[in-house]
């Protein structure tokens, strides 16, 4: 049954008052239409086929009842991307929406995240040839580290703190992994690398198990952070070898992350101070300027 949308008023002064009407339906198929002035809503009740007021210069309009009960959550849920990219739209609100879904993405990750989940492994016949190996520098291609004097310095909530040698780290169980690098760039590659587990290492300057992050400083001036959950992931080295050899200047030597879980630069090359700790003041360099924090695979 259509319905008429009619102005019935006795007073002509109601009607140039009215803006529109609300239809809502009760039971017993009464019908409250609602007059929404100017000044104060009043109400009028019929029964039957009910009067609707529409605004002025619509009025005696004809509207098919079955469009109008189209109009329903569905096409309300339609309009949703375009409220959200018009929210996007406004500078105000751009920025505090995008840091807000980007929080929400690695609070979502870090509890997906599972310790004993390890990445993909893979045949020495898929490894990418080490001089095809790309090299991405933070600020410079060799920071010049001296070999013979360097050595890791640690600090924060450990039992152990101070200087430890390569020599010492090396001392360390050693595990070697065919996993794949994955660069925020855009491109991948699948590498052979070789090292002590960060949470052998952990284990041994008696780190606070109750710590938060593992942070960690690098003789190029970059800076990283990782979880404790990933640190202590067992596919998570400080990584002193590739393809089988000592680290290469141009891939971080003497020691690097290698962190299969993680995109590629949470994997710092060139480490000179690592830091077990329960707050951060700093992430990491490109987490400091809006990247993701945990960006896990």
């Amino acid at each position: 049954m259509s319905v008429r949308f009619n102005c019935l008023f006795r007073c002509e002064r109601r009607a140039a008052q009215c803006k529109w009407l609300i239809p809502r339906y009760f039971p017993h198929h009464i019908l409250l239409a609602q007059v929404v002035t100017f000044h104060r809503p009043t109400h009028r009740i019929w029964d039957g086929e009910g009067a609707y007021c529409l605004p002025r210069g619509l009025m005696g309009s004809q509207i098919d009842e079955r469009k109008f009960k189209r109009m329903n959550r569905r096409e309300l849920l339609k309009l949703v991307p375009v409220v959200a990219l018009g929210a996007f739209a406004i500078p105000t609100l751009r920025k505090p929406l995008l840091k807000a879904g980007l929080g929400f993405s690695d609070w979502a990750s870090s509890e997906l995240f599972r310790q004993g989940h390890l990445a993909p492994t893979f045949a020495d016949s898929e490894l990418t040839p080490l001089e095809k190996f790309y090299v991405n520098d933070y600020d410079v291609d060799d920071p010049e580290v001296d070999f013979d004097k360097w050595t890791l310095t640690v600090s924060g909530a450990v039992q152990k703190p101070g200087d430890y040698t390569l020599a010492q780290i090396q001392a360390l169980p050693k595990l070697q992994q065919n996993t794949r690098h994955v660069c925020v760039e855009g491109w991948d590659v699948i590498g052979r690398f070789g090292g002590a587990r960060l949470s052998d290492f952990l284990h041994a300057i008696g780190a606070d198990p109750r710590a938060r992050f593992v942070y960690v400083e690098c003789a190029d001036d970059y800076h990283e952070s990782l979880d404790m959950a990933t640190a202590m992931h067992p596919q998570t080295l400080l990584c002193y070898e590739m393809y089988g050899q000592s680290l290469t200047r141009e891939h971080g030597a003497p020691l690097r992350l290698n962190v299969p879980t993680k995109i590629g630069y949470k994997q710092a090359k060139y480490l000179t101070d690592l830091k077990v700790t329960h707050v951060l003041q700093k992430v990491g360099y490109w987490e400091d300027q809006g990247y993701s924090d945990f960006y896990g695979l």
